[in-house]
């Protein structure tokens, strides 16, 4: 008995995580796409870190379909951020290869 319970809770917590890996949005705001950097009303404020981020983000010329692909963009984006040194609404690293939150 005690060992599905086992069983049954590992599930669970395994569940939640993979949930939470394969949702990346936050504020109903998918996080793959095309970006458009802006001084102001942005729809996300990012903070660049090398440590701990929320997301990490490839640039690419095409094809941002997937968690944490972004292609800038000067018009016509699919949402706008802004770069700020504190109090943002998600930390984002660059990375090269395995993009994607966590």
């Amino acid at each position: 008995m005690i060992r599905i319970k086992c069983i049954v809770g590992l599930m669970i917590v395994l569940m939640a995580g993979v949930a939470m890996a394969q949702d990346c949005e936050i504020k109903g705001i998918k996080l793959m796409g095309k970006v458009q950097f802006v001084d102001s009303f942005p729809d996300l404020k990012i903070q660049y870190v090398d440590v701990f981020p929320d997301i990490k983000v490839k640039m690419v010329d095409s094809f941002p379909d997937k968690c944490g692909l972004w292609q800038k963009v000067d018009a016509f984006a699919d949402f706008k951020v802004q770069v700020v040194t504190s109090f943002p609404d998600i930390k984002v690293k660059l990375v090269d290869s395995f993009p994607g939150m966590d």
